[in-house]
């Protein structure tokens, strides 16, 4: 696809203006030509405040345009998986927020559609583009680290429950409550700098602390008191591969204890080590009987983390080869984070049901 690749923007809240901003920097390779949103004038305003020239006034009017190529997915994680298939089926390539799917089974809807339509499915995971993780990556690809045997990933937000009441505390809108929302990203992550290793059991526990007090509420999104609140604010959980190594993720919205509230991952290998914490990153290993330590930095220079991934994105759609965040990696998430509630409900551990996917 040689052309300016055409894209349509489904959810004009927060995370799509995200999108469009980025985009909206690419412009000698995509155009954004449509927005949707339920609140038609939330749409108006992105759509004046882009420059973007159609207001549609569903989703699936949306997608059902034949001038539109490419869709970008930012709405509550209850629709992502009706949106993505309708999306796919209609030959459209889908940019989806994370994470993937609601629960597994929804993924699992996304996965088959993907492989029946051989379309673009590529999750926003955009850590995976940050300059420290793409150095660790490379490390690791070479062989520095050896065998990386363990890991360690988490984000412990000190007092940041998003929009209490809202769709973020609903279970049945988001599916869950810091797991699903910043756990994802840090599973995808340290998946990604393992070398995405198969996941085969689970042990986890889940936690509601603060928000049914109304405690540890954060600046994301406005609070509806009148609303719901049924979801975890802290979870815990150990995760076993298949090759013998394991990973180990906390996440919280609030808890009480001293932390800087930056996202972190160590990995441990055999031959060397990496820890990343916010924007700070190390390189570790043993040298002359001697510990070494490599201190990791971002360029000066540097053009950011979504920049890179929206245009590996647009690669994707001219080339058609698979997304390094594809379905497949998304529905392991979601497959890990299924098993850590149901672990947490059981009290026991939960072998993993890849139901032939993977």
């Amino acid at each position: 696809m040689s052309r300016t690749i055409k894209l349509g923007i489904i959810g004009a809240g927060n995370i799509g203006a995200v999108h469009a901003t980025e985009f909206s920097k690419l412009k000698e390779r995509c155009e954004i030509v449509a927005i949707s949103d339920v609140s038609r004038p939330l749409a108006e305003s992105r759509a004046a405040q882009f420059g973007i020239p159609s207001v549609e006034e569903s989703a699936e009017t949306l997608i059902a345009r034949s001038d539109i190529d490419a869709v970008v997915i930012g709405v509550p994680n209850r629709f992502h998986a009706d949106f993505a298939v309708s999306a796919l089926e209609a030959g459209k390539h889908v940019l989806l927020e994370k994470p993937m799917g609601l629960n597994a089974e929804h993924a699992k809807r996304i996965v088959r559609a993907q492989n029946s339509t051989g379309n673009v499915l590529m999750v926003s995971h955009q850590m995976r583009w940050d300059s420290l993780p793409m150095q660790v990556k490379s490390q690791m690809e070479q062989g520095a680290l050896g065998d990386i045997y363990s890991a360690k990933t988490g984000w412990y937000r000190r007092k940041g429950i998003p929009g209490w009441g809202t769709w973020f505390t609903r279970k049945e809108m988001s599916g869950g409550g810091p797991l699903i929302d910043i756990g994802v990203h840090m599973l995808d992550l340290a998946f990604h700098l393992m070398g995405d290793p198969k996941p085969v059991a689970v042990s986890g526990a889940a936690y509601a602390e603060f928000g049914p007090k109304r405690k540890g509420i954060g600046s994301w999104g406005t609070p509806d008191w009148n609303g719901v609140w049924d979801v975890e604010d802290f979870s815990t959980a150990l995760i076993r591969m298949e090759n013998g190594s394991t990973l180990t993720l906390e996440v919280s919205w609030a808890v009480h204890m001293d932390t800087d509230s930056q996202p972190f991952v160590h990995l441990f290998g055999s031959e060397g080590g990496a820890s990343i914490r916010g924007s700070q990153g190390k390189f570790l290993t043993e040298s002359f009987d001697r510990a070494i330590e490599v201190e990791l930095k971002t360029p000066e220079k540097d053009e950011g983390a979504r920049n890179r991934m929206s245009r590996h994105f647009l690669d994707c759609v001219e080339s058609g080869k698979q997304p390094i965040s594809s379905a497949i990696t998304g529905l392991t998430n979601n497959l890990i984070i299924d098993a850590i509630y149901e672990s947490s409900r059981t009290g026991s551990e939960v072998r993993l049901d890849w139901d032939g996917l993977r």
